[in-house]
């Protein structure tokens, strides 16, 4: 039997102009995925048109096949590489991207964010990325396109690319990869480029067969919502759809909101064949549990090491369509997989014109087509994940009356002021400051230190590796001797948290919570740092154990600055 292929979904932003249709055109063209005779074609009505040919006309010939009945998605174009198979987003207005968003049709599980290098970083470019960190998509490249305008600059190329990241890490968007191109005349597209020999990483064809797919629904943690309890002679079934891992005969559970935790007694069954001792994603079951609790629809069923979120407020970022806006303190009803509770929009930080993209602080209200960052307040406490780990039970929709009038995505729960950024999953967390930038400011005649923006890292998300006086390699390992932790950096992406007497030193680079090098290079010397440390005197010792054992410049520059407004961020969202 022939073996799936694989497919990962890919949407692609950019500013109007800046060249988006051609780089799809031209990745449609060099894969080889067009119709039959559409190259010919468009080649010959740009002649009769007296136009040169532009691979971003490719598109127009998918919509003319679309006309003639052939199955083809204009706002979802497929290619593929010898890796796997890929679906392109390209949805044609904002209007049409969020309305896709709620639908569910736009997952994209990648992005690319297109840049013009003549025109540089635009307005749109900006509301563009603030989409992406909008639908909490971790893998990004930024494209930056008509490189052949600026003689394939690359002092504008990284004028660009800093300008962009000051931006974006503000978004908690981090880039993997900035790559230079000329979609028109294929430069950097499916070969590296002899223009531009100063690049050394993968042209775009290869370069995103390197995005790693997400987990499939299966190889998540357990979410079993329960959608009914039916009573069978002395039997008590729990009936639903298993939204996302594995569930087997004799598993401890627990179910949530209530915290109530028992295991599974069976898997029920109508007929011998379809009789199982294990069920997972996708599938819809029946199960008994060895103690009767009083169960009911909406609860979740999890396993007890990977329980979800439970709170009865949240942060949202709320898509809306409604015929009415939707305004803050009305009541309405909130539905999330089988769950049903009445809400209210408790706070509207910020709205987002679907038109315009234009930003609207403190509003009192959301409406048709607009985007919000809300927090909301549901009547009893929910079961849910956020959406990035989870998009099933990170995702719900908002009725009002009777219509199913919005959509959101939940991006995480209210918490109090947050001073440091951290990475953390269930083995624990470690707090650290490895992205703060220094600057020396001249009119001060000082050092500076200007913190990064406050973030939650868990497992598969996307860092900051390169800032403006900061680069770290793409694999590397952060040592917290004081929580006993170490958090492992594979490719740009949070992998785990192990603790400090699993660790084994590994060859790559290793860092402390501050971002120094820590001057180790074999399980021997890792074991002596570890053994001085404990020995340290309430800390007495400790600037005589960190000249040892650390390297501060490493991975670190000092930038020097005129003045403090030189490096004060632009705006936070």
């Amino acid at each position: 039997m022939e073996d799936v292929r694989e497919t990962l979904r890919i949407v692609v932003v950019g500013h109007v102009d800046h060249g988006k249709s051609t780089v799809i055109g031209r990745l449609l063209y060099d894969t080889k995925s067009l119709p039959e005779g559409a190259i010919e074609r468009v080649k010959r009505i740009s002649k009769e048109k007296g136009k040169l040919f532009e691979y971003a006309y490719l598109l127009d010939a998918f919509e003319e096949e679309q006309k003639q009945g052939i199955t083809i998605d204009t706002t979802q174009l497929q290619f593929h590489t010898p890796k796997r198979d890929y679906v392109i987003i390209d949805a044609p207005g904002h209007k049409e991207f969020l309305k896709n968003m709620i639908s569910g049709a736009a997952n994209a599980e990648a992005a690319l964010l297109i840049i013009d290098a003549n025109e540089g970083i635009q307005e749109q470019s900006k509301r563009h990325g603030y989409i992406l960190s909008l639908l909490g998509i971790k893998s990004v490249y930024v494209v930056v396109n008509k490189m052949d305008l600026i003689d394939y600059s690359e002092t504008k190329f990284n004028e660009i690319k800093h300008n962009m990241n000051e931006f974006l890490h503000n978004l908690h968007v981090y880039p993997l990869k900035y790559i230079p191109i000329s979609a028109f005349y294929g430069e950097n597209m499916t070969e590296r480029s002899k223009q531009m020999p100063w690049y050394q990483g993968e042209p775009v064809l290869n370069a995103i067969d390197l995005f790693e797919k997400e987990k499939g629904l299966t190889d998540k943690p357990l979410r079993f919502p329960i959608q009914d309890v039916y009573k069978f002679d002395h039997r008590r079934i729990i009936a639903g759809r298993i939204e996302s891992g594995t569930l087997e005969v004799g598993d401890e559970i627990l179910i949530t909101p209530g915290n109530k935790v028992t295991k599974v007694k069976t898997i029920e069954y109508w007929v011998d064949k379809d009789q199982k001792d294990a069920v997972s994603a996708g599938m819809s079951v029946g199960i008994t549990l060895e103690h009767e609790f009083f169960n009911k629809r909406g609860e979740v069923i999890t396993h007890t090491n990977s329980s979800p979120l439970v709170s009865d407020t949240f942060k949202a970022n709320l898509f809306w369509m409604g015929r009415n806006p939707i305004v803050k303190g009305n009541k309405y009803k909130l539905k999330l997989v089988t769950q049903e509770v009445e809400c209210e929009i408790l706070l509207i930080d910020k709205v987002i014109d679907a038109t315009t993209l234009a930003a609207l602080e403190g509003a009192s209200e959301v409406k048709t087509n607009d985007v919000a960052e809300v927090t909301i307040k549901t009547k009893q406490e929910l079961s849910f994940d956020e959406f990035k780990n989870n998009q099933n039970t990170g995702r719900f929709v908002v009725v009002d009356g009777y219509d199913v009038s919005g959509g959101g995505i939940i991006s995480g729960l209210v918490k109090g002021a947050q001073t440091a950024s951290k990475f953390a999953d269930e083995n624990g967390e470690v707090v650290i400051n490895i992205f703060d930038e220094y600057f020396y400011v001249l009119a001060q005649g000082g050092l500076n230190k200007l913190g990064a923006r406050p973030a939650n890292f868990s497992a598969g998300d996307a860092l900051p590796i390169a800032g403006e006086t900061y680069s770290y390699p793409e694999d590397f390992d952060v040592i917290d001797l004081k929580s006993k932790l170490v958090v492992k950096i594979r490719k740009a992406k949070l992998e785990r948290l192990v603790g400090l007497n699993d660790y084994s030193y590994g060859s790559v680079p290793v860092i402390d919570t501050d971002g120094a090098y820590i001057k180790i290079e074999s399980n021997q010397d890792f074991e002596k740092l570890v053994s001085e440390f404990s020995e340290l005197d309430n800390g007495k010792k400790l600037a005589a154990f960190s000249n040892k054992w650390l390297d501060f410049i490493r991975f670190k520059r000092i930038v020097y600055k005129n003045s403090l407004s030189n490096v004060e961020i632009e705006y936070y969202i």
